[in-house]
């Protein structure tokens, strides 16, 4: 329930002047209507519904005489970290809108809010609540164009006073204890039960079409899901107007591709019945995240599935992309068989790209970062796909689910069936406070971008990340590269470098059918060079087996005064990613094996009796 305050009231304001009011600015009735002498409360199911109201009448409406304030009724205890920033420019990127938040403070977590206004909604969750008020301050009334930001507090259910905890104590069994996991057969706590990830289908269909796709009472749309054993959501009340809706489509990948031939065939037979002459293609929403391993190296995945198929398959610019759309599309042209073999292909590809992320992260291969933090490209792109709905926003109120490696929300991606982020492990290791120097090397044209003009970007990335970022002097005028030094903890690495390929991605470095793939190189103690190799190479060539990296050790290095020796990294962010923190871990297995060798030997004889 979103409860509302009311203020600066006029003691002749009824129920019925509030409904009346409501009626002519066509708003949602609230549920529930409290008035006390010069204010009041209203209650609404939804967030979107008290974000309409607050947008509506905040301000801008009079009722004898006075003008009236609405806003979220959050009681002060409850006043903590969570602040609400309405009325943003929904053209606006993300990597702006950080920056921005950043100055001033620690944000742990942004999140869309899906909304039948025409500007963006976000919630914000900054570390502490000396930096949630500062905020408020700062950006309540900023102009962005021509949008002044509206700011509020929304409740922050974490600040409450743990009463249960209270309970407990007396004897008895907190709500909380009752709802714990209870131990499995080898007596662990809180293991998540493996279940399969629900990876939907995502497509968008003309809008003249809509009505025959769900047909008379519905029945064309019943007929589709029960012969598919599939659910299919059609998206027909966004974006009021739009030429395309979206359809997610719910089920086994099999279902998923007889669902959407079903839906090619109506709408083929619709147009052929209207007399409709132009092309129908196959149109697939996919969140860019998974779109450059859809792709491939050079574009190959793409042109084999082109030619296995026989269709024409084109993919959305970059530039297309907002804060309300993290979406491209992927057009296929060809008969209706040729696009449903060519969706089958496509689908697989980015089936299979987004399991690689979550069997990865289920096995915690990146120990020590805040998983849950801020979104990293500066396209503002969260690394997986958000809960699938209008396109790129995020549910008022989306199911509990979790969404690896950094995403705007841990809400976005509980469509997808993956286990919350409380039920996966998380390591408490020194090394998610220790200090690392990544070298990454980007091509010389793109120290520009990178830099910002008068050095902004690159001061707004360090802030952001909370590491040091600096570009080395080139070696000489024609060096084709130049070398990024990042100096953080395990966490402001994964966001600078993040930041840093989605930069280069955004600011078309490299084309739309080429992935990102840059060099990094850590440097790693020459004892433990061995270890990365492994006996025969076995040690490299798993980890670029597992990572999809190339891992290179140079034989022929001398030890610099630190005794240390170079590692080469090169793949995409998400490879790169993997093997640096892989090998981080060998590092520090083989101090931890020094340091014992080390105080074994420091034991006296009479004590090692």
């Amino acid at each position: 329930m979103n409860k509302l305050y009311v203020g600066n009231l006029s003691p002749s304001v009824t129920v019925e002047d509030l409904k009346q009011l409501f009626a002519e600015r066509k708003l949602p009735v609230a549920d529930q209507v409290s008035l006390k002498s010069g204010y009041g409360f209203l209650a609404f199911p939804d967030q979107n519904a008290a974000i309409k109201v607050i947008e509506t009448l905040s301000g801008k409406a009079e009722l004898y005489g006075k003008v009236i304030e609405v806003d979220y009724s959050v009681p002060k205890k409850l006043r903590s970290r969570k602040i609400q920033i309405r009325n943003i420019p929904p053209h606006l990127q993300w990597e702006v809108l950080d920056g921005l938040l950043a100055q001033y403070g620690s944000v742990e977590n942004v999140e869309q809010v899906n909304t039948d206004t025409e500007t963006a909604v976000v919630n914000v969750t900054y570390a502490t609540k000396e930096e949630a008020k500062v905020a408020i301050e700062k950006l309540t009334g900023h102009q962005f164009d021509d949008c002044s930001f509206n700011v509020s507090y929304i409740m922050d259910m974490d600040a409450a006073p743990p009463v249960q905890v209270a309970r407990a104590r007396r004897g008895g069994r907190s709500s909380r204890d009752q709802g714990a996991p209870q131990p499995g057969p080898s007596g662990g706590f809180g293991a998540p039960r493996p279940r399969q990830n629900d990876f939907p289908l995502r497509i968008l269909v003309p809008t003249q079409f809509v009505g025959a796709i769900i047909g008379k009472e519905g029945l064309t749309i019943k007929n589709v899901t029960k012969q598919t054993q599939s659910k299919v959501d059609i998206h027909r009340k966004e974006n009021a107007g739009a030429a395309e809706k979206p359809i997610t489509i719910h089920s086994t990948p099999e279902g998923c591709s007889s669902a959407c031939r079903m839906i090619l065939d109506i709408m083929q037979k619709e147009a052929n019945e209207t007399k409709t002459t132009e092309d129908i293609p196959l149109k697939i929403l996919a969140h860019n995240s998974l779109v450059g391993r859809l792709i491939g190296k050079e574009g190959r995945n793409l042109k084999k599935i082109e030619e296995e198929t026989g269709t024409k398959i084109t993919i959305s610019s970059l530039h297309d992309l907002t804060i309300y759309n993290p979406e491209r599309t992927i057009t296929v042209r060809g008969i209706l068989e040729e696009c449903c073999k060519a969706e089958a292909e496509i689908t697989k590809k980015l089936r299979e790209a987004y399991e690689n992320d979550i069997a990865a992260i289920n096995a915690n291969l990146i120990p020590g970062l805040n998983l849950n933090a801020l979104g990293i490209f500066s396209s503002g792109l969260p690394v997986l796909p958000p809960a699938a709905g209008p396109r790129g926003a995020v549910p008022a109120v989306a199911p509990a689910g979790y969404n690896p490696f950094l995403s705007h929300s841990s809400h976005l991606s509980g469509l997808y069936g993956v286990p919350p982020a409380s039920a996966i492990p998380h390591q408490h290791s020194q090394q998610a406070t220790e200090q690392e120097v990544a070298y990454l090397f980007i091509p010389t044209q793109a120290v520009g971008a990178l830099i910002g003009k008068k050095g902004q970007h690159i001061k707004q990335l360090a802030h952001f990340a909370g590491a040091s970022i600096k570009i080395a002097p080139a070696e000489s005028p024609d060096v084709t590269e130049r070398m990024v030094i990042i100096t953080g903890t395990p966490e402001a690495q994964f966001k600078a470098q993040g930041r840093i390929f989605g930069k280069l991605k955004e600011e078309n470095f490299f084309s739309a059918k080429e992935e990102v793939k840059l060099e990094t190189h850590i440097k790693v103690p020459s004892t433990a060079a061995g270890r990365v190799i492994g006996k025969g190479g076995k040690t490299v060539n798993e980890l670029q087996s597992l990572t999809s990296a190339d891992v290179i050790v140079p034989r022929d290095q001398t030890p610099d005064e630190n005794d240390e020796v170079f590692v080469k990294i090169c793949g995409h962010f998400y490879a790169s990613q993997n093997a640096q923190r892989r090998i981080r871990e060998i590092i520090q297995q083989v101090k931890q094996q020094e340091q014992k060798h080390q105080q074994g030997g420091a034991v006296s004889p009479h004590h090692s009796k």
